[in-house]
């Protein structure tokens, strides 16, 4: 590991730490079943996580904190292959240790650590529904596909200047606030697999690790085929970006 990418791997595995931490940490605190507020309130714990260690590590590392944005970054040509591999290995790590770390102070595996779930039973109004994991699986890859579209669109291109980190917050927020209730919304493969693998529960791992993903591909294949048809630089001479969940 050169001294170039050193402070970039130690950044990513800071930030997604922290992350996991304080969105999982809302999760857990807040639980499940909570109603709108609830959610809105996790949603933010999320959000405004992501947007301060983006503004604190994004002239660092770009502040990914997410193998799917960072996927996303990589097939855009904002990075090079073994960066993103560096990149991922760190986010995966800092989100396990995240979630362990919580479930030190939380005192056990009880609370569910954050865990991400697929909604049974969720009442709507008069309808009762339960997420099946194709419609999981679609709503986690839309979400995924949302911010690595703001994420290519503001901070590669280079379009938001030093507001990227707010405009991808917000994306994050939202997100949640819309899925929080059917999947968990973590779209994030890092934020999933910590507290998974902190309780042991495994429960459509494949789906919150490939749904991501496949999010993430289809977003860097729409970004530069319009950068493309614009005729544009589809990362504005950035190299590795400023963030995301």
């Amino acid at each position: 590991m050169s001294n170039h990418i050193a402070p970039k791997l130690l950044a990513e595995f800071i930030g997604t730490f922290s992350f996991v931490f304080i969105g999982a940490g809302a999760a857990a605190v807040v639980g499940s079943g909570v109603g709108l507020a609830g959610i809105a309130a996790i949603a933010f714990a999320h959000g405004l996580a992501i947007m301060a260690f983006a503004f604190a590590y994004g002239p660092v590392s770009g502040g990914h904190f997410n193998p799917a944005v960072t996927v996303g970054v990589l097939l855009a040509g904002a990075m090079r292959t073994g960066e993103a591999v560096g990149y991922i290995v760190s986010q995966l790590v800092g989100g396990v240790i995240g979630a362990l770390l919580l479930r030190v102070v939380l005192g056990g595996a009880s609370t569910g650590l954050g865990t991400p779930a697929l909604a049974h039973d969720l009442h709507l109004g008069a309808t009762i529904l339960t997420v099946t994991p194709s419609a999981g699986f679609v709503i986690e890859a839309a979400l995924a596909f949302f911010l690595v579209t703001v994420v290519l669109s503001t901070a590669v291109a280079g379009r938001a200047g030093n507001l990227a980190p707010l405009a991808i917050g917000m994306t994050l927020t939202l997100n949640i606030i819309m899925g929080g209730a059917l999947t968990g919304a973590p779209f994030n493969p890092a934020r999933a697999l910590g507290p998974m693998v902190a309780t042991g529960n495994f429960n459509d791992a494949w789906l919150y690790v490939i749904a991501p993903i496949v999010g993430a591909i289809i977003a860097a294949i729409v970004h530069t085929g319009l950068a493309r048809l614009a005729h544009e630089p589809a990362t504005g001479g950035a190299h590795a970006p400023t963030p995301a969940e």
